[in-house]
C-alpha cells in the first residue's frame, strides 16, 4: 500500500509532512538498530543503500546521545518508512509509521543530526500517540512544541559541531505563533510540487 492510496483515510491524522511519487517501485525491507525499516526508492539517481546507511548513522547519534528515545522508537512505531515526500517527515498514527523524506536522507551538504533530530520529532509524536491522545481532537500546536523542545534537547546534548543546526531550528520554531508552529497543509499543492520536483531531476 501506497501512502498516496492511504492519504484519504489518514489524512485527518497525519501529524507532519508527506506526499509520495505517482509510482511506487517494490518495497525493501530492513532492520536497523532494532527498529523495522521499509524503503520505496522511486528516484534512480539515489541508491537505496546510501539512505540505509544515513539512517543508520541518525539512529546512531539518538543512541549515542539520548539512548532511551531509540527505545521510544522501538516500543512506540511499527516501522520508518523511507519515501518520496513534500518535506522531512510525518508520523501516521493509524499504522504507528514514522515517514522519513527520501532526498533528506540522501543529502550530503547536512550531517547526520538533522535527519536525527527529525526522526525524533516524529518519534515524540508516536509517544503522545501510545499515551492515548487522540489524533482528531489533539492540542496540535502545543504537541508541536513539545516535539521541537524534544529536539532542542537533542541538539544541546550532542557536541555543537553537530548539533548546532538542530538547535538553531528547534529554537527558531519554537518562537512561531500557533498557527506557523503547526501549519495546515494544502496537501494538493504538496503533491504537485513533488512531482515537478521529480520530474525536473529525471
Amino acid at each position: 500500500m501506497t501512502i498516496r492510496s492511504m492519504l484519504s483515510g489518514f489524512a485527518k491524522g497525519l501529524v507532519g509532512e508527506a506526499m509520495p511519487a505517482d509510482e511506487d517501485p517494490a518495497p525493501e525491507r530492513f532492520i536497523v538498530r532494532g527498529v523495522n525499516v521499509v524503503v520505496v526508492n522511486t528516484r534512480p539517481d539515489i541508491a537505496t543503500e546510501t539512505v540505509v546507511e544515513r539512517l543508520n548513522e541518525a539512529l546512531g547519534l539518538i543512541e549515542t546521545y539520548q539512548p532511551w528515545r531509540l527505545r521510544h522508537l522501538q516500543r512506540d512505531l511499527g516501522e520508518i518508512r523511507v519515501e518520496r515526500f513534500a518535506c522531512r517527515g510525518a508520523f501516521m498514527p493509524d499504522l504507528r509509521t514514522c515517514i522519513t523524506e527520501l532526498t533528506f536522507l540522501a543529502r550530503r551538504d547536512i550531517n547526520a543530526a538533522p535527519v536525527a533530530s527529525s526522526i525524533l520529532h516524529e518519534g515524540v509524536h508516536a509517544r503522545v500517540h501510545a499515551m492515548g491522545v487522540s489524533p482528531i481532537n489533539r492540542d496540535r500546536a502545543r504537541e508541536e512544541r513539545i516535539c521541537r523542545r524534544a529536539e532542542l534537547a537533542f541538539g544541546l546534548a550532542m557536541p555543537e559541531e553537530l548539533g548546532q543546526q538542530v538547535v538553531e531550528r528547534a529554537r527558531a520554531s519554537l518562537e512561531l505563533e500557533d498557527q506557523d508552529v503547526a501549519p495546515v497543509i494544502d496537501w494538493t499543492e504538496a503533491e504537485r510540487r513533488v512531482g515537478a520536483a521529480d520530474r525536473e531531476s529525471a
